[in-house]
Parts: C-alpha cells; sequence; structure tokens
C-alpha cells in the first residue's frame, strides 16, 4: 500500500468536524479537480504493509476515529478493504472520504462513507458512479463541493431527483476554496462565499449540512498534516 502520510488532527469536515482523527492518506488518484487542494498527493509516496499502518496507527492512541483519504483510497482497494476489516474488528471507528468514481461494495457497512460527487465546476463532473448509490446507508453522507450558482443548481437537482434527503444520513455542502489561499485563517479564500450558499439553501429549504473545512481556519489554509 502506497501512502503520503499519516497524522492525527481533529477532522475538519462532515458530521464528524471537530472530532480527534487519525488520518491515513493514500498516494495516487485519477481526477484532476480544478479547485483541488491535495496535488501533493498525485504521485510518489511510500510504500508500507498492512501491519506497518496498523503500527502506525496504534502509536496516535488513544485516537480511535480513523479515516483513510487521499488522493483516492479506493484506487488501493485489495490493499484497503482487508486493512479496513481488520481495524474494525479491533475497534476503530472508520471513514473513507472518496470520490464515488470506483466502486464502493467493497467497502464495509460499518464504515462511515464520505461520497464526493463533482459539480461541474470541478472539471470533473459526470464521473459519479451512479450504482454507488446501492452502497450507501443512512450512516453515510454525500457531498458536494460548490464553486458557483451552477454548482449549486447541480447539487441541489441531484440531490431532489435521488432522494439524497431521505436515503444517507447528511447531505454536504461544502463552498470551494481556492488552491492559493492567501496565509490568512478567513472566509475570503473560498471561492463562493460561504454566506451566499447559505441563503440558496435557505431559501430553497434543502436539506443539507453546511460544511467548511474547519482545519483551514484553526491553522493556515495551505498547511499540510493538521
Amino acid at each position: 500500500m502506497y501512502l503520503i502520510e499519516i497524522y492525527k488532527s481533529v477532522q475538519g469536515e462532515s458530521s464528524f468536524a471537530g472530532r480527534p482523527c487519525i488520518f491515513v492518506r493514500l498516494a495516487g488518484c485519477n481526477l484532476r479537480c480544478s479547485w483541488c487542494d491535495s496535488e501533493y498527493t498525485f504521485k510518489g509516496g511510500y510504500k508500507l504493509t498492512e501491519d506497518e499502518v496498523v503500527a502506525e496507527v496504534e502509536k496516535l492512541a488513544p485516537v480511535r476515529l480513523v479515516e483513510f483519504t487521499g488522493g483516492e483510497p479506493m484506487l488501493q482497494q485489495r490493499e484497503l478493504v482487508p486493512l479496513m476489516q481488520r481495524l474494525l474488528a479491533a475497534g476503530y471507528e472508520l471513514m473513507i472520504e472518496t470520490s464515488g468514481e470506483r466502486p464502493l461494495q467493497s467497502v464495509p457497512e460499518e464504515v462511515h462513507k464520505i461520497v464526493d460527487v463533482k459539480c461541474p465546476g470541478s472539471g470533473e463532473g459526470g464521473t459519479f458512479r451512479m450504482e454507488n448509490l446501492s452502497a450507501l446507508t443512512n450512516r453515510d453522507e454525500v457531498k458536494f463541493v460548490i464553486s458557483d450558482r451552477s454548482d449549486y443548481e447541480f447539487a441541489l437537482q441531484f440531490v431532489r431527483a435521488q432522494e439524497l434527503e431521505q436515503r444517507v444520513g447528511s447531505v454536504l455542502f461544502s463552498p470551494a476554496f481556492t488552491k492559493t489561499p492567501s496565509p490568512v485563517r478567513t472566509a475570503e479564500n473560498c471561492l463562493l462565499d460561504p454566506r451566499i450558499l447559505v441563503e440558496w439553501m435557505m431559501a430553497d429549504g434543502v436539506e443539507a449540512r453546511l460544511s467548511l473545512q474547519i482545519h483551514k481556519f484553526v491553522w493556515e489554509p495551505s498547511k499540510k498534516g493538521v
């Protein structure tokens, strides 16, 4: 398994935001989103065995929430699924953040899936694998990263057409962040003003959760490993 980093911080997004979390960031991604803040994961990384990953996670105790992220972690499905099963058996609470472009049926049901459906503004619209909806439960979350009104309209239509408000645990609307933020910890680094996004959400009565990347407000927005 090829990794970029393993570290302990607070969860920055989703309904888990603010909780202490161990991040296992895997190397490699097959998408190239226009606003991506993790381009350093596209190449390189270092190789660890399953035993070595577990040992690194155990060093970061007593935190018991673990997120697999990337890049795109499901590109390493063959190694990742047995690792998840092992950590679940050891009593860890697991999350995976994925684009949904890869099949998700093999992910254990106990793993909280945060699935990012790409909006048109990402440049990767249409890559979500629709059959993955059948793998989602009311413990999972679907996220839309929104950079403008067109992205919002796409997200709203998708949510309503697929009945996501009733189908999954949470729908997340997250304003996109600029790739070259200032060092100031401010919402001005968002491509879409969060206040405007909230106004749209309120006007349409969508049952979605505003999701800000709180780690970019706690630390400098470009800081890695936090």
